[in-house]
């Protein structure tokens, strides 16, 4: 008997995704090589080679590692709270994860600077020690861990929903304890999910602009992102210069993004297995 499909064909949907996709991704995406293949190889391992990009690159790739680093390890603790407990405004705290999605980023670089410059809430607190987190690389490191908690969390959830409490059961009645049960039966299946969450955090932090710009001061040479480094030079109507910025970034994006994919396929495969 053929299969009657609620969608027309796999020819027409295949065609109206390909058009759509690339519309909308693929043609504004590629305006970057073209750009970049415009201004020469050389020129363009002159911008990307200059002292103020790599110092860009440095804090970019480390404030991103440390915020993932965060969000990595708390988005577990997070992630486990949700599912393993039901208590009084799960929902509430559930949908509070989400709030970096939906809050605009800008909003919440405002709302970091005010928290943490040498007068707020909590910068006046931090200050008489010494800290320094507006307008310091800290504040980058706040604002990349503001907005990639829920990549780790939202990536987490669905794993340990999927995953049986019967195997940690079964290892306490061999009489593993609750550290031995969590360490050698739940993180083994979690790591896949763990890495697959990092690195989409890390991706996400690396192209972070709105919540960045605020608090880091954008400073050459100390607290200027990738990111900022291409605004300053639109800013500058050096069009060449910010688009093979910005094709690195691009790569960088696309390689992690790649990696994310086949870790998640990794982590469904091992749960079905």
């Amino acid at each position: 008997m053929k299969r009657v499909h609620a969608i027309p064909g796999f020819g027409l949907t295949l065609g109206i995704t390909v058009a759509y996709l690339s519309v909308i991704v693929l043609i504004p995406l590629s305006t970057i090589f073209f750009k970049t293949a415009a201004i020469g190889i050389h020129e363009f391992f002159a911008v990307v080679a200059a002292p103020r990009t790599l110092a860009a690159c440095r804090l970019s790739f480390f404030a991103a590692t440390i915020a993932a680093i965060i969000n990595s390890a708390f988005g577990v603790a997070v992630a486990w709270t949700l599912v393993r407990y039901d208590f009084p405004m799960r929902g509430a705290i559930d949908a509070m994860v989400d709030l970096p999605f939906a809050l605009p980023t800008s909003v919440a670089g405002i709302i970091l600077t005010a928290l943490y410059a040498g007068n707020g809430w909590i910068g006046r607190w931090l200050t008489p020690f010494g800290v320094k987190v507006a307008f310091a690389p800290a504040g980058v490191v706040v604002a990349l861990t503001f907005v990639g908690l829920p990549f780790v969390v939202r990536t987490l959830q669905p794993v340990l929903e999927d995953l049986d409490p019967e195997l940690e059961e079964a290892a306490a009645t061999l009489g593993a304890s609750r550290l031995q049960a969590f360490t050698r039966v739940t993180l083994p299946a979690l790591l896949p999910a763990i890495l697959a969450g990092f690195t989409l955090a890390f991706a996400r932090a690396i192209g972070e602009y709105g919540s960045v710009v605020f608090i880091s001061g954008n400073l050459p040479m100390r607290t200027e992102v990738l990111p900022l480094l291409i605004m300053s030079k639109l800013e500058q109507f050096d069009y060449a210069g910010a688009a093979a910025i910005a094709m690195v970034t691009l790569l960088i994006s696309a390689v992690l993004l790649f990696a994310a994919n086949v870790l998640q396929r990794w982590s469904a495969r091992r749960l079905t297995a």
